[in-house]
Order: C-alpha cells, then structure tokens, then sequence
C-alpha cells in the first residue's frame, strides 16, 4: 500500500522531486521576503524614531503612516 503511494504506477520519482523543489522553492521565498520585511521594519523604526515629536504627532495623522505603524511592535496608535 505505501510503496504504490511512493511508487504511483513509475511516476513517482517525479512527481516526488516536483513536490519537493517547489516546496523548497517556496519555503526559501518566504524566508527571503520574511528577512528582508525585518530589515525594512528596523530601517523604519530607525528613522522614525529619530524624528522630532511634532513631526511624529503630523505623520500619526497621516493615513498611509497609520497603516505602516499598525503593523509595527514599537509604535502602537
């Protein structure tokens, strides 16, 4: 029973090697674009954090600003 799942009828060894890459490819893409949103974040927080409170009060209004710092674990609005 198992070995007809692994098997399927000759194709098995391709079938297992597409499943595989694309896993691996999809796996790597996540980790890649999960890495380089932290970085961003930190470049953000980074600069953010730097501003005068008058223009951190100004850009808290803002509507794209509260959608960047909604997703931000510093800045809570």
């Amino acid at each position: 029973m198992i070995n007809n799942i692994f098997s399927m009828s000759g194709y098995g060894i391709y079938v297992w090697s597409a499943f595989s890459f694309t896993l691996i490819c999809f796996t790597a893409l996540y980790l890649i674009v999960k890495f380089q949103l932290v970085k961003q974040q930190k470049i953000f927080n980074k600069k953010f954090s730097s501003l005068p409170i008058e223009k951190i009060k100004s850009a808290e209004k803002q509507k794209i600003y509260k959608e960047i710092l909604i997703n931000t674990s510093i800045y809570k609005i």
